[in-house]
């Protein structure tokens, strides 16, 4: 008799064990699915797990694609660039399993991201009754990736692709579906919308960790995160928190009684640390599992949780966006971005602004190729930091795309830029690019906005004048001998200086005078 080893069998048993862990059925990310869109004029990766070496063929149309799943199971394939195509494309994946793809059409896919303000949805726009009843597009396509703040890289989320309609539209974001509906209208293709917004959110948590730990630029970032990480996950911090919580309880108690508001109840630990502004929580709980998504550009709407480091987001913010190209392995791809709106109280006397520094840094990143700025300094709300009317953002995003990317002639998506300056006399000339069609003022003729100051640095109000198409003369009597101007320079500045088209002078500063928000530590 054949005597069989206790060490063999259970190496058996091990291996039966293994290779039923690996076994999975065909399944796919949820960004690949039905009713999805997939952008035209160029491949398009499509992916998805089985069980490891499955042989797995995709089919869309006449192509034919096959590959083999690896041994995490992950497969991969790429489609050959078609164009658009608002009828749907026979879409089928084989595996373990068969999958068809309902209602697949090819046109324009734009990510919608950034903070509360690309996350505002169509609901809270002034004109959302009247939107939403105009929003019934079958072939505009919407996706929403759910919150998620974690270093660990996600593959997957919840969520699938749906065609707009009067209902799902208020729950979009605002920005993003107004951006995508004027694409649509315009163009006569199918446009598909992927929506990842996240409230609050610190652009450097959108940055894959592992990157932005690698810069140097960025070290006194992530030393403080990595500080703060170690002290979060204390049982000290635990205790703290615990005790916090007994507090804030009691406290509701007496507030419930008194009929006073209630605080807010204490973040925990674990809620900082799964939040929205640690370093690379985005990057991985919500663009990873996108990550390689045929798109078109992005459209972006955040800076608002890093104006106090508006010194800091120069670099980070192009860094940003120079990381995305990267990742995406598609190219510099058109990313465009709204300034800042004016907010907080107005101030009278000019001066320095966290704000406006952090304006300055989001027109200073025009510098990369690509790239754009919707300036929306005339539609803020002073008692709001979440301006109600965002089909004027989208209107003047979606400028950028139609001239750059779809040819549409006559249009000018850039507002009216600083140029250069010379001083005569007790007078400063400034000269603008991009006037389109020259300068006016809005609502009243008087010019507002301009402050000047001589070499004690000292700021006041201006006057100003338009003297031609695209130059303004500046001065005050009490700078006899001007050297630098600034326009708008404030959180919420009184401005009025628009293009004859009707888009805002972009604010700006002729001086290098030291930033508010720079670090005492950075000489």
């Amino acid at each position: 008799m054949k005597i069989i080893s206790p060490c063999l069998n259970l190496g058996a048993a091990l291996s039966i064990l293994f290779a039923g862990s690996l076994r999975a059925e065909l399944t796919l990310p949820a960004i690949i699915g039905d009713h999805m869109v997939l952008q035209q004029k160029q491949a398009n990766p499509i992916w998805g797990w089985d069980t490891p070496g499955t042989e797995v063929t995709v089919t869309f149309g006449d192509q034919v694609k096959k590959t083999t799943a690896a041994a995490d199971g992950k497969w991969a394939v790429s489609l050959d660039p078609v164009t658009a195509n608002a009828t749907p494309t026979k879409f089928v994946i084989a595996g373990t399993s068969t999958r068809e793809l309902a209602d697949v059409l090819v046109g324009e896919v734009w990510m919608c991201s950034g903070q509360s303000n690309m996350g505002m949805t169509v609901s809270g726009d002034w004109k959302a009754q009247v939107e939403s009843l105009a929003s019934n597009h079958p072939n505009l396509r919407l996706i929403t990736v759910p919150i998620k703040g974690t270093q660990e890289k996600q593959k997957d989320f919840t969520g699938q692709w749906q065609a707009a309609n009067a209902q799902n539209c208020l729950n979009f974001s605002a920005v993003g579906f107004f951006y995508g509906r004027y694409l649509h209208e315009i163009l006569g293709v199918p446009v598909g919308l992927i929506n990842n917004a996240w409230g609050g959110s610190a652009a450097e948590a959108w940055i894959r960790r592992e990157t932005i730990e690698s810069d140097p630029r960025f070290a006194n970032l992530v030393k403080s995160w990595t500080q703060r990480e170690a002290t979060l996950s204390s049982e000290e911090e635990k205790a703290k928190y615990e005790a916090s919580v007994v507090a804030w309880e009691a406290q509701t108690a007496a507030a419930t009684a008194s009929g006073a508001t209630p605080p807010r109840k204490p973040q925990s630990p674990e809620q900082i640390l799964g939040g929205n502004a640690r370093p690379g929580n985005i990057f991985a709980g919500m663009v990873h599992p996108t990550l390689g998504y045929g798109i078109k550009g992005v459209i972006w709407y955040q800076g608002e949780s890093n104006a106090g480091r508006a010194w800091e987001y120069r670099e980070l913010f192009p860094y940003m966006i120079e990381q995305w190209r990267a990742e995406w392995k598609q190219g510099d791809f058109p990313f465009y971005w709204v300034q800042l709106a004016d907010f907080k109280n107005e101030v009278p006397e000019p001066g320095d602004a966290q704000w406006a520094e952090l304006r300055e840094a989001q027109t200073r990143t025009l510098t990369l190729p690509n790239t754009g700025e919707a300036v929306i300094i005339d539609i803020g709300e002073s008692n709001d930091i979440h301006p109600k009317n965002k089909y004027d953002v989208a209107a003047r995003l979606v400028r950028w795309a139609l001239a750059k990317d779809y040819g549409i002639p006559n249009i000018e998506p850039q507002s009216p830029l600083y140029r250069d300056m010379t001083v005569e006399g007790d007078k400063i000339k400034l000269t603008f690019d991009h006037v389109d069609g020259g300068l006016r003022t809005v609502d009243v003729s008087t010019v507002h906005g301009f402050a000047i100051c001589g070499e004690d640095r000292k700021w006041v109000a201006a006057e100003a004048k338009i003297t031609g198409a695209d130059t303004v003369e500046v001065q005050s009597k009490s700078v006899p001998a001007p050297i630098a101007v600034r326009y708008a320079w404030a959180d919420n500045p009184v401005c009025n200086v628009h293009s004859k088209k009707g888009l805002p002078l972009t604010p700006f500063r002729t001086d290098d005078f030291p930033m508010i928000t720079k670090p005492a530590e950075v000489k």
